[in-house]
């Protein structure tokens, strides 16, 4: 009986596939490449390994053992999810921060030095210069989140001359010391006032909900830039709505508490935002497809010799 490998992802190319089909041959898998997720379907009754991006499919494969998911979050997998009650998961964090830190740069300029009023300028045929623009040199940043993403953005945001750059995170280790200081949630409030940028890179998790609440984003600075590129749950969307519409604060949100933002939602006319459709880290960058796969065909490889999974996630939790 052959050993499978399902993949449904429709965005590889013919160049992943023989990558990965080569893998998977020197390790006697048979692999099998399907575009849409309901194609896979009638194979995952055998599908002992599985990278695909749907939960839905763990839930179809009684003899998997391993699926690897083509995003960093795993917020839609839990332990409950897997018709395999020993299956594990893992995830593809490492392959999207190069994208996602060039969208975080790309948003607080276009903010700092007010790139959405001088479009609204130019498309009106005007000619005025005069707005008083901000810099990220001399700014002190805050990110939430030092991982992968968190680590890309400090070393851009460096380039920049920022006064200072801080992280929060809950093992206390400073990543290639790439941070003046690193902090842990229960110093967040005492940090919030010194913040010009707050960077949000968190996962999905219950402990991140809301970690932004109306409380805490009272607490900042005026004029302060908060940018959400982790999950829409990690801030109070109506609490940043009323700061954002008092002058207060500006935003650019990549992700939402709701998405799609509903048509009708208030969101959409709201002042000192930018909004960008949860774009910031797909897969459209050839680069983060590579690294998906390069990333998927080193834990292939540690599978095949029985060694430990390096991106096995914990679903408890959540990353």
């Amino acid at each position: 009986m052959s050993r499978i490998l399902v993949t449904a992802i429709p965005q590889l190319t013919e160049a992943h596939r023989g990558r990965i089909r080569a893998a998977a041959e020197r390790q006697g898998l048979e692999a099998l490449f399907f575009e849409r997720d309901g194609d896979a379907l009638p194979a995952l009754a055998g599908a002992e390994i599985l990278f695909a991006q749907s939960a839905d499919l763990a839930a179809a494969a009684p003899a998997l053992r391993w699926q690897c998911t083509p995003s960093a979050g795993v917020d839609h997998f839990s332990p409950e999810t897997f018709a395999a009650s020993g299956a594990v998961l893992t995830n593809s964090s490492g392959a999207y921060g190069v994208t996602i830190a060039e969208h975080v740069i790309l948003v607080i300029l276009q903010l700092l030095r007010r790139q959405p009023e001088y479009a609204d300028i130019i498309a009106r045929r005007q000619w005025r210069r005069d707005l008083a623009i901000r810099s990220i040199h001399g700014s002190r940043a805050l990110l939430l989140g030092t991982g992968d993403i968190g680590r890309e953005t400090a070393r851009r945001l460096r380039g920049f001359a920022p006064a200072s750059v801080t992280g929060m995170n809950r093992s206390g280790r400073n990543p290639e010391n790439l941070f003046d200081r690193i902090i842990p949630e229960g110093e967040l409030d005492a940090a919030l006032p010194e913040a010009d940028l707050v960077i949000l890179s968190l996962p999905g998790t219950a402990e991140t909900v809301h970690v932004l609440d109306r409380r805490r984003l009272s607490r900042l600075p005026d004029g302060a830039l908060l940018v959400n590129v982790g999950r829409g749950a990690a801030v109070d969307q109506a609490a940043l709505e009323a700061e954002l519409r008092a002058g207060r604060l500006y935003a650019a949100l990549d992700v939402f508490e709701r998405e799609p933002i509903p048509a009708d939602a208030s969101l959409w006319q709201c002042p000192n935002l930018l909004i960008t459709p949860h774009a910031a880290g797909n897969m459209t960058l050839p680069y983060t497809l590579d690294r998906i796969v390069e990333l998927f065909l080193q834990d292939l490889e540690n599978y095949g010799a029985g060694r430990p999974l390096e991106r096995r996630v914990d679903l408890r939790r959540g990353y």
